[in-house]
């Protein structure tokens, strides 16, 4: 199994998938690890991860490394993220893990990994492209200044043309939607199985707590969809409701999320245990208009009981029904006569909040996603 960052502590979305993945995966598997990583992994997060591993390879990625490589794109069509996490050192240790191994299949999480191991054939490989990374940078275009714009639009046709070409060096494939799947520009992308995030078994579980805010909306928060989701919530949503208090919890906030804290509006920045944060609200607001994949926040608020207000673009992919298991709005008017409603009506708060729980029991679990992708490596 190779991942592009080391899969814990679970702040970004492609390590809680590879974390809960790799958990299952050692149930029924000798897993051996291999995680790049541009940060220093501590002995906390090391713990956490290498009980799972039969082997585990940790391999930074230095700052040279990252910018020769990136720089060599320049001349190829492929995609700068793609460079940036490939490095000769690691290319050389994969390939010799390889060799010394008698690997059943090699397992590449994200696109990012796959030049290490797509002319390796004499080993199934399977490739989970996790979402469409490349409509991703195209919904970001638009953010960017007028000097980025022509890299994001660049670094967009290259993942557009990698994703598609990439697909025939592997024997499966996988992805996280039925929407990400269709945005995979391969004339057999229907054959891309559909492996869904699943939940924790503790968020179903965790205790009640008096409710000290009106929303809460959780996060990486330097991540441009939730950056801009948080600014939305603030500047656009918040001011409608006097007197409603705003907690917004995540890592690394980013410099333009920081400026919005107030009296209003309380930023946490990470916390120990996120579930903390989902308990202190009574709606869980989630205003996602760029964006590809799984939103898991969403996932862990509907698992606690929380009620959820968000875009047809996050809802897409978990398919919650409108007025049953969660709420869908699109425009600001949408938000704030739903926001409204919900906090106006703790009974229907209740009833959603319950319908949301239920449904992500039954439909997203690690354990039956997982399965079905051991099933691909049978």
């Amino acid at each position: 199994m190779i991942v592009s960052r080391f899969p814990y502590p679970l702040d970004k979305g492609d390590k809680l998938r590879a974390y809960y993945q790799l958990r299952e995966l050692s149930k029924t598997h000798c897993v051996t690890l291999v995680a790049l990583t541009d940060v220093k992994v501590d002995g906390t997060a090391l713990k956490h991860v290498e009980e799972f591993c039969e082997q585990l390879r940790i391999i930074p990625l230095t700052q040279l490394s990252k910018i020769s490589q990136m720089a060599l794109c320049i001349f190829s069509n492929l995609p700068f993220q793609v460079g940036y996490f490939y490095s000769n050192r690691a290319n050389r240790i994969i390939k010799q893990l390889i060799k010394e191994n008698d690997f059943k299949i090699v397992y590449n999480q994200l696109i990012r990994t796959a030049e290490y191991t797509k002319n390796i054939h004499h080993v199934p490989k399977v490739i989970d492209y996790m979402d469409a990374l490349s409509m991703g940078i195209k919904r970001r275009i638009e953010l960017q200044p007028l000097y980025k714009k022509w890299l994001f639009k660049s670094e967009a046709r290259r993942l557009v043309k990698y994703e598609r070409e990439i697909f025939d060096y592997f024997e499966h494939a996988t992805i996280i939607s039925e929407q990400d799947k269709k945005l995979i520009q391969h004339p057999d992308a229907r054959h891309i199985a559909c492996i869904p995030n699943g939940i924790d078994e503790s968020f179903f579980n965790y205790p009640s707590q008096q409710k000290d805010v009106e929303l809460v909306f959780t996060g990486n928060l330097s991540y441009p969809p939730n950056i801009e989701a948080s600014k939305y919530l603030v500047e656009q949503l918040l001011p409608s409701f006097p007197g409603c208090k705003l907690l917004i919890s995540g890592s690394s906030p980013a410099p333009a999320v920081k400026e919005l804290a107030n009296s209003t509006v309380e930023l946490t920045g990470w916390v120990d245990d996120i579930r903390s944060s989902y308990a202190r609200g009574k709606l869980f607001v989630a205003p996602m208009f760029i964006g590809t994949g799984m939103q898991n926040k969403l996932l862990e608020a509907m698992a606690m009981g929380l009620p959820c207000i968000t875009t047809s673009l996050a809802n897409d992919a978990i398919k919650g029904i409108h007025g049953t298991h969660i709420f869908v709005a699109d425009t600001r008017d949408e938000f704030i006569q739903t926001i409204q409603e919900l906090l106006e009506n703790e009974e229907l708060r209740t009833e959603i909040g319950q319908n949301a729980k239920d449904y992500v029991q039954q439909n997203f679990s690690w354990e039956v996603s997982t399965r079905k992708l051991v099933g691909l490596f049978h």
